[in-house]
């Protein structure tokens, strides 16, 4: 997928936010539960309709923790830090103007949950953000906003409720999405969850998996994604911003090497990508759509 985030509500809703059903699960366990996740994506080499080309890679690394207090709160924290790697080529259109080349984020999340009875679950995650294109300062880049929702166990196998996103954006206004917040058990081995994805990320997604036998598990899942970052004072718009949007959907093979840890293989396709340069003052520059993008990658989860 399109580095900046794969698949997004994440690194929230994949770290700090995991499926109901695994919430039930660890709420009997011991009090502090660690994660630590890392990965590797690759986009191959796609045209721009403006004219040239675009290949990307991404890599991060991210970790948190959380603990149940009085049985009915439970509370972490979650950090992340992650790099898109764009080659852009090409003589002319947007390919040509090389807008930018190496962007780092890092993430700092405040996971939050409410066991209101046996029927509603509260979750609110308050963050920061901060994307910016190496030689600019992060702190330029620094964003924030909240993910929150409530879910209704309507009975053992479907929990279902509304949410809401709510993120300031970089040079423009800011941004309000939809979340659908559900875990619904279709059959022993079927699921439709909430979120699940690669690194960092947010944006509105479902995923349907799969569970083929103890150690391996198979989803399908998509969302939308929106990421814009900071660049830097030597490019084609100095000090100006960048934004990658796009709709991945991807599939995915997960094999549990032990309780503890999983590798995961996806690839899929990002579609509807499109790409604006702005000035420091978000005015356009130059924007430009990408044909369909296919990707690859891995990743691994470690939970203790």
């Amino acid at each position: 997928m399109s580095l900046h985030s794969l698949m997004t509500s994440l690194l929230l809703l994949g770290l700090a936010m995991p499926s109901m059903a695994a919430e039930r699960t660890q709420r009997g366990d011991s009090p502090w539960k660690w994660t630590l996740d890392a990965g590797a994506v690759y986009q191959s080499s796609t045209s721009l309709d403006s004219g040239g080309d675009m290949s990307a890679g991404r890599a991060f690394v991210s970790g948190g923790l959380g603990r149940v207090f009085a049985r009915r709160w439970r509370v972490g924290a979650a950090l992340g830090y992650g790099e898109d790697h764009y080659d852009f080529s090409g003589s002319g259109g947007f390919g040509g103007l090389d807008p930018w080349d190496r962007i780092r984020e890092f993430r700092i999340g405040v996971p939050l949950q409410y066991f209101a009875n046996e029927h509603w679950t509260v979750y609110a995650i308050p963050s920061l953000r901060f994307n910016a294109e190496s030689g600019a300062s992060l702190n330029d880049g620094r964003n924030g906003g909240l993910l929150a929702g409530a879910a209704y166990k309507i009975s053992d196998t479907l929990s279902i409720g509304p949410g809401l996103g709510v993120f300031s954006e970089i040079e423009d206004s800011t941004s309000f999405f939809p979340i659908l917040v559900i875990d619904w058990k279709i059959t022993d081995t079927l699921s439709l969850e909430t979120g699940g994805g690669f690194a960092a990320s947010r944006g509105p997604g479902l995923q349907l998996k799969w569970q083929y036998s103890p150690r391996w598990q198979f989803a399908l899942g998509g969302r939308y994604e929106k990421t814009r970052f900071r660049l830097d004072d030597s490019g084609p718009a100095p000090d100006g911003v960048g934004q990658d949007k796009a709709f991945p959907l991807f599939a995915l093979a997960e094999f549990a090497v032990s309780s503890d840890i999983t590798l995961s293989l996806l690839g899929g396709a990002e579609l509807g990508a499109t790409l604006r340069l702005e000035d420091e003052s978000g005015d356009l520059i130059s924007k430009s759509d990408l044909s369909t993008a296919p990707f690859l990658g891995a990743t691994l989860k470690v939970r203790f």
